[in-house]
């Protein structure tokens, strides 16, 4: 399948691109860089040290490139992001989205986005992340009430949006074990006399230097405490997932796909 990457110079985007430039199942066929970087024209693999160059341009113009791609996986920013999913829809490309930070109403047009074409999107790629998340399922619906539930995650000091996507989406998937929504039991970080709320899920953020990403659930009981922790010690694994996520597209029909229909979950 024929992919373009959008944000190769980026921390993610560069992984993808290195770890698509290695797989015999895609090919390369442009980046999609922000217009007036100094890296516009230059060679993809040059751009992404690949180690290599892949004969294909890095250009400001994803129009002018996007009937030659099967996929595109967006890791950018969630400005770009918008029009590269309006894009996406005009030429009916399929779309790997994992860029976070969105407002309910963004995340609403990449759902209505799957009417037209095969949409998928991951706040986190990470396989074993992913199987967190179920393991957060099955604890909170076994527990429900018993327990009290806070949510650690860090990362670099580059992150833009706080609590980061992932975490949204661990306490998303407990407050449907719970029968409620996150929005109205979700609390950020405390101050001064701040009683803990039965029921409520508790959200701190740390960001410090070039911490990759860490995510800690603690499940509060009497007397014991559960704790469950993903860390990764890089983005590779995020890369992989997300390749893996395009390659899943490949046959698809429109509709609003997620990693957990990639790694049948």
């Amino acid at each position: 399948m024929k992919v373009i990457v959008v944000g190769p110079r980026g921390k993610m985007g560069k992984l993808i691109t290195q770890v698509a430039a290695s797989r015999k199942d895609m090919e390369l066929v442009a980046g999609i860089g922000p217009k007036g970087r100094d890296y516009i024209g230059k060679d993809l693999g040059a751009i992404a040290m690949t180690g290599y160059e892949l004969g294909v341009p890095v250009t400001d113009d994803l129009e002018s490139v996007i009937d030659n791609c099967d996929v595109i996986i967006d890791f950018s920013t969630k400005e770009m992001a918008m029009e590269v999913l309006d894009l996406a829809i005009a030429h009916k490309k399929a779309l790997v989205c994992g860029t976070t930070g969105f407002s309910p109403e963004e995340m609403q047009r990449f759902t209505d986005a799957a009417q037209e074409i095969p949409m998928l999107y991951a706040a986190n790629t990470s396989k074993l992340v992913n199987i967190m998340n179920k393991l957060l399922e099955l604890v909170t619906t076994t527990l429900k009430d018993e327990i009290d539930i806070e949510i650690l995650e860090m990362h670099d000091q580059w992150k833009k949006d706080a609590p980061s996507g992932t975490s949204k989406e661990m306490g998303e998937i407990m407050a449907h074990a719970l029968g409620k929504e996150l929005k109205d039991i979700a609390v950020y970080g405390r101050e001064g006399a701040s009683p803990r709320e039965p029921g409520t899920i508790g959200y701190h953020s740390l960001r410090a230097g070039n911490i990759p990403s860490s995510h800690t659930v603690f499940f509060g009981g009497m007397g014991e405490r559960l704790e469950i922790t993903h860390h990764s010690y890089n983005w590779e694994c995020f890369a992989r997932g997300a390749c893996d996520c395009a390659a899943y597209l490949a046959d698809k029909e429109p509709g609003f796909y997620t990693i957990k229909d990639v790694l049948n979950l």
